[in-house]
């Protein structure tokens, strides 16, 4: 699935990385606690959050994800966004609830893809 379908399904404003919508994503993770996408997480090339700090890009960027998306209407500061920019990873925010969002990209083909213990 393409960035900009992701951003299309949920009604998302672009904050950064608009050069990169019409990247390929296969799979996705929705979670807040970034020591578990750390721990759990391998393959997915979105992360679904409802976090707004620095440490979340700064974990997308070290699981090499492509997309963040910023769940329940949050914005995230201006340094975050800035920090997502220069990893080339594209900031996306959604009105959505986390478990919306998830479901709504799941059930157009976005896979959960597999976890690093399982």
């Amino acid at each position: 699935m393409k960035i900009r379908r992701i951003a299309e399904l949920l009604e998302a404003e672009v904050l950064c990385g608009e050069e990169n919508l019409d990247g390929e994503v296969h799979s996705a993770c929705g979670c807040d606690m970034m020591s578990d996408v750390l721990a759990f997480v391998k393959e997915q090339a979105v992360l679904i959050t409802g976090l707004c700090n620095p440490q979340v890009v700064r974990t997308a960027e070290m699981m090499d994800m492509r997309c963040i998306v910023f769940v329940r209407g949050k914005i995230p500061p201006r340094e975050v966004i800035e920090l997502a920019d220069e990893a080339g990873i594209v900031v996306l925010a959604t009105n959505e609830r986390m478990y919306v969002a998830c479901g709504m990209l799941y059930q157009c083909g976005l896979s959960g893809g597999s976890f690093l213990n399982g």
